[in-house]
């Protein structure tokens, strides 16, 4: 009878193959985006990667009848515990055959991992921490994932329900197109929004300012979210570090500050699907697959708003709806057909009326769940 095995991932052959076993292991699914490989070894590499300045990991292969059969992550982040008051540590980059026995052993050595660093509970997947790419996808797998969003086998959750996790928290992604977008409605609320709070002035993040606007960024970010689930503080060093990973690819017609008499009050940051590019590349931008990114980036037509910070004192004055009707506005003219908002949380009802209010619908769901040890 075939035995499953593990790996604790050490070497440098380790972890090549840990980051392949992702591309073989969807190499059929039609709707997979595979992700580029200099940024998969980047996530991983606990010397470039800022994340790790205050977290560590432990990353374990799988074999399955003398083959790889799959991949785990153990994270433990000092900065989230210490933000939450918590014991948590997270699973990370899981990926397995639809083998029962295989993924037991991985969280089994996962959960293990975790315990020698005296955690109480896991909360995943993370790629590798919460502000990362999060969940598995558990509605939507007949469509194209966005850009940094994720995408996974369909049975990852029933793997995960058997091996002892519980859902606690579902992460939506709501989309908008031609066909539903309320034009008249988002039109007439600008129209009151602006009389009755004239102070508030959109303006477009500037690409020549990008340090100071990333400053920005941050201090709304970290303010705004401060109460929310998961929440885990920016650092400057990784807002930086975000800047110059999106510096080729932000744009200003989609990059916006909310100000209030001057102040700077709110961001929105919506970034064109590179996924529609990247499905045609398997991964390597270098040597030939730049050449391509940089011809087919001009035929993107999808965009997603990723990110999206209002102070607190200024929330509830309609600046989340000029932000959007300022991105879909842009999107038309540039003749983009859909847009994805993600992700929103499933108990912000505030985000997710005004979604359904301009017209968008639920097209995917993504799930994070968690473990007692």
């Amino acid at each position: 009878m075939a035995a499953s095995g593990v790996t604790f991932v050490s070497t440098e052959a380790e972890k090549k193959e840990f980051i392949e076993f992702l591309y073989t292991h969807y190499a059929t699914d039609a709707f997979f985006v595979p992700p580029l490989r200099q940024d998969q070894r980047k996530l991983i590499d606990t010397k470039k990667n800022p994340f790790f300045k205050q977290a560590k990991m432990g990353m374990f292969l799988a074999q399955y009848d003398g083959k790889p059969a799959g991949r785990i992550a153990a994270v433990v982040d000092d900065r989230f515990n210490k933000q939450h008051g918590l014991s948590t540590g997270h699973f990370a980059f899981f990926e397995c055959i639809d083998h029962q026995p295989t993924a037991d052993l991985l969280f089994r050595v996962a959960e293990d991992w975790l315990k020698g660093e005296g955690i109480e509970e896991v909360l995943g997947p993370t790629n590798p921490g919460m502000m990362d790419v999060l969940g598995f996808l558990v509605d939507g797998f007949d469509k194209l994932p966005y850009f940094m969003m994720p995408y996974s086998k369909p049975f990852y959750e029933k793997l995960a329900l058997n091996a002892g996790y519980e859902g606690v928290r579902d992460l939506l992604a709501f989309i908008l197109d031609e066909t539903n977008v309320e034009f008249d409605r988002m039109r007439k609320a600008k129209n009151m929004i602006m009389r009755r709070y004239p102070q508030i002035h959109i303006r477009p993040i500037s690409l020549k300012n990008i340090d100071d606007e990333v400053k920005i960024v941050r201090d709304i970010y970290n303010e705004a979210w401060k109460n929310n689930w998961g929440f885990l503080p920016l650092s400057l060093e990784e807002i930086k570090g975000l800047a110059k990973d999106f510096k080729m690819i932000l744009d200003e017609d989609f990059a916006h500050i909310a100000e209030w008499e001057g102040e700077p009050v709110g961001f929105s940051i919506a970034l064109p699907d590179l996924n529609q590019v990247f499905r045609t590349i398997n991964g390597n931008l270098y040597p030939f697959g730049f050449i391509k990114f940089l011809w087919r980036k001009r035929k993107i037509n999808r965009i997603r708003t990723a990110l999206m910070g209002i102070l607190p004192e200024f929330q509830g004055k309609g600046i989340d709806a000029l932000f959007h009707q300022r991105t879909i506005e842009f999107a038309l003219k540039r003749n983009f057909v859909e847009s994805e908002l993600s992700w929103i949380l499933d108990n912000n009802t505030e985000m997710i009326h005004l979604a359904k209010r301009i017209g968008g619908r639920i097209d995917k769901r993504y799930r994070m769940y968690a473990k007692k040890l």
